[in-house]
């Protein structure tokens, strides 16, 4: 039985797949329109709306990793999953009902952060219920994973269309919030009951100090810094690639959704290829060439933007940028063996890391040079990330390092 079949034919997974598709939606309504809805539509000024991006940030790391660790101490996890999605769901309720600065800033810069957990929360149980089906963990994962690559993608297409028709950007929201409210309903009606699994979860008994200084140990924080240098080369693609196509001449915002959306479409598939891969090639391996690739295609976009040449690039970009999205997250699975919530914890320290390179990357990329320069600047950070964990890993006997 394949992994797409078995995420079909079990409960929980379907769930998980649900899960993980309706937070696709989610994503897809809110997440692209901040900064036109702040800025544009409610007055903010720029400095106040980059202030609401640091403190989402902050506020996505401090939860996940609390909420993380706390799953692990209780074995809770439905409870926890319940009241962040509710969260999200009042979140995008607040600007739906009563729009403003305030709100927004309510919205996106606390409430939603709170329950962006929730992917972490469902690759934590997606884990734990893995363990019936050893040799398809990965595949498994993989295939719930491309849930929200296809929703996503479908979501763009919908309002690329809405907007052609005189859609309100404002309705984002009430997108939103219907995907939140479903969201709510599923894991209050499938989300298996804590105590009450066909696997094992036992609590970790943990003190919080103990559980944040295990994050804190060198082998830990020198691999969450090598994955971070690596996905900061996604970062830096999406703030570079509606720069570069908006000054290219011919190019429009049409171009860069199309863009995007195509590089979203080629994750798909390969998500669903890359496991039978994975028995045969170690994972710092896979991550490697996968930067490799996907870097090719952040460096060739600003010199082939103007050419039809920029479309073959979205292959080599879907197929390098699923390496990323997938293998960090059993990576760190079997980095923090039994402790699953606080291992998908630190997919949201992985992304203060790439944000806070990405950013970097792009000042001294700009000071010095153009976009040419920031996107190989960016590039070369991410290679010698990737080349850092391959180097870290070289020569380890224990699998979950593997």
């Amino acid at each position: 039985m394949t992994a797409l079949h078995t995420v079909f034919a079990t409960p929980v997974f379907r769930m998980l797949a649900g899960v993980i598709g309706l937070m696709g939606l989610i994503n897809a309504s809110l997440y692209p329109y901040q900064s036109l809805i702040g800025i544009e539509v409610l007055g903010l000024p720029e400095a106040a709306f980059a202030l609401v991006l640091v403190l989402a940030s902050v506020v996505a790391v401090v939860t996940s990793v609390l909420l993380g660790i706390l799953s692990d101490q209780k074995a809770n996890r439905r409870r926890l999953a319940m009241i962040t999605a509710l969260i999200g769901a009042l979140g995008a309720a607040l600007m739906v009902f009563a729009p403003g600065p305030v709100s927004f800033v309510l919205t996106n810069g606390i409430l939603l952060p709170v329950a962006s957990s929730i992917f972490g929360q469902a690759f934590a149980l997606n884990r734990l219920a893995s363990q019936g089906f050893p040799d398809q963990r990965e595949g498994i994962q993989a295939t719930v994973r491309a849930a929200m690559s296809v929703t996503f993608l479908l979501m763009l297409v919908f309002w690329t269309f809405a907007f052609g028709w005189g859609a309100d950007v404002m309705l984002t929201y009430a997108t939103g919030g219907l995907a939140s409210l479903a969201l709510l309903a599923l894991i209050w009606g499938y989300w298996p009951r804590d105590g009450q699994t066909g696997w094992a979860d036992q609590p970790s008994g943990l003190r919080l100090g103990a559980a944040l200084a295990q994050l804190a140990r060198p082998e830990v924080a020198l691999r969450l810094l090598c994955l971070g240098a690596v996905t900061s080369s996604g970062v830096l693609y999406m703030i570079l690639a509606a720069l570069v196509f908006s000054e290219t001449p011919g190019r429009t915002a049409a171009d860069t959704a199309l863009y995007v959306g195509l590089v979203a479409g080629w994750e798909v598939p390969f998500m669903l290829l890359l496991p039978r891969y994975l028995a045969h090639v170690p994972r710092p391996t896979l991550i490697f060439w996968g930067t490799v690739l996907y870097v090719s295609h952040l460096i060739a976009l600003p010199f082939l933007a103007e050419s039809a040449w920029i479309w073959a690039m979205t292959l080599p970009a879907g197929l390098g940028g699923v390496a990323m999205l997938i293998l960090p997250i059993s990576y760190y699975q079997d980095l923090m063996v039994g402790r699953p919530g606080t291992a998908a914890s630190m997919l949201a320290l992985q992304k203060l890391v790439a944000d806070v390179i990405a950013a970097l990357a792009f000042s001294a990329g700009l000071a010095i040079g153009g976009y040419a320069l920031t996107a190989a600047l960016g590039g070369g950070i991410a290679i010698l990330g990737a080349l850092g964990l391959w180097l870290a890993d070289r020569g380890r006997i224990n699998p979950a390092l593997a």
